[in-house]
């Protein structure tokens, strides 16, 4: 998940006003340079170059990224992504057709530019899959027709769903409800993350993901109707997810969207997640009872050094009396030599 500062937001398309998020059209460009097919007038060539080339190509306009998507004998493939859909019309008609001359190749390349290709299928497609299964009902062993109505969400960043006001990152149930309820109503929401005994079963996977610094969230959308999910999945189909903040500067984000196929809101899926909940807890109480045993252990163990310094204090005790006793032998010793010189001084 990469976030990306937003210089042109004209095309951006109003999703919930009170959480200030919008839909911003993916603006991709799919560049191929057609490499020469004689084996014997390749050369060894940097990407950067090329890049190079098909970067002055569009000048002054620019592409806010650029990637190389592939690389084979016969085509170097970049991926170009631009500000607006409008700027990809315009960079296609700069680079479609035209014939680039790098160094050390005797013959011009040709440049081929179209417009990328979303992966992303209609919901029509959607539905004939799931339908063509011939899933079995929860109750029943005879085949259904199961129409698609829950919706995957997978890199959502936290800072943007949650309360607003708070200074909580973490994402609200309450706030995604809204946004998307937008397309009609909703009958299930599910945040895995906010699910403590769910995250120890998740570790390790995309789920609560951290890239640069920013924390993403997936969530299941289940709708009451299929219509509802047919309008969210046309509405979010080649999208960006895009905050305008109150300074009035927009960031934007790719997230992914698909159709839940895994069930997530069936009773069975649902007992599952009970079940694992229920044995991450009995493992968590007995982990406690383990650290409270440990505990018990310790205190024993300073306890019984207590009564060693017990036996320090009368050894103590028995160190002071025998020093009092010296005491009282040296007083004494003292006494008789004072006796003794008083008597010697007597007789003179």
């Amino acid at each position: 998940m990469t976030v990306t500062l937003v210089c042109d937001p004209s095309e951006a398309m109003e999703l919930c006003a009170s959480q200030q998020l919008y839909l911003k059209p993916v603006a991709k460009l799919t560049i191929s340079v057609m490499l020469p097919e004689h084996a014997s007038s390749l050369r060894a060539f940097s990407k950067w170059e090329v890049m190079d080339k098909l970067k002055n190509m569009i000048c002054p306009d620019q592409f806010t990224s650029v990637k190389v998507s592939k690389s084979t004998k016969g085509v170097l493939r970049f991926e170009g992504e631009a500000e607006t859909k409008r700027l990809v019309g315009s960079l296609k008609e700069k680079l479609h057709g035209k014939m680039i001359k790098l160094n050390g190749f005797k013959e011009d390349l040709q440049v081929l530019a179209t417009e990328a290709l979303l992966d992303f299928p209609a919901p029509q497609e959607l539905e004939a899959d799931l339908s063509g299964r011939g899933l079995l009902g929860e109750d029943s062993a005879e085949p259904r027709r199961e129409v698609p109505d829950c919706i995957h969400l997978e890199g959502l960043p936290c800072k943007w769903f949650a309360l607003k006001g708070s200074d909580s990152e973490t994402p609200s149930e309450e706030v995604l409800r809204e946004v998307f309820g937008s397309f009609g109503k909703i009958k299930n929401i599910d945040i895995p993350m906010l699910d403590p005994y769910r995250e120890e079963v998740l570790r390790g996977s995309k789920n609560n993901f951290l890239f640069r610094g920013w924390r993403t969230f997936d969530a299941f959308v289940q709708y009451q109707e299929s219509a509802s999910f047919s309008k969210a999945m046309e509405a979010l189909k080649g999208m960006k997810l895009m905050f305008k903040g109150d300074d009035g500067k927009a960031l934007a984000c790719n997230i992914k969207v698909t159709s839940d196929t895994t069930r997530h809101f069936s009773e069975t899926a649902i007992n599952q997640r009970n079940l694992e909940r229920l044995t991450l807890q009995g493992l968590e109480r007995e982990r406690k009872r383990e650290e409270s045993r440990g505990k018990k252990g310790m205190e024993r163990k300073r306890h019984d050094g207590d009564d060693g310094d017990g036996d320090d204090g009368d050894g103590k005790k028995k160190m002071e009396k025998e020093r009092g006793s010296l005491r009282s032998r040296d007083g004494g010793k003292d006494r008789w030599i004072g006796m003794k010189n008083a008597q010697e001084s007597s007789r003179k």
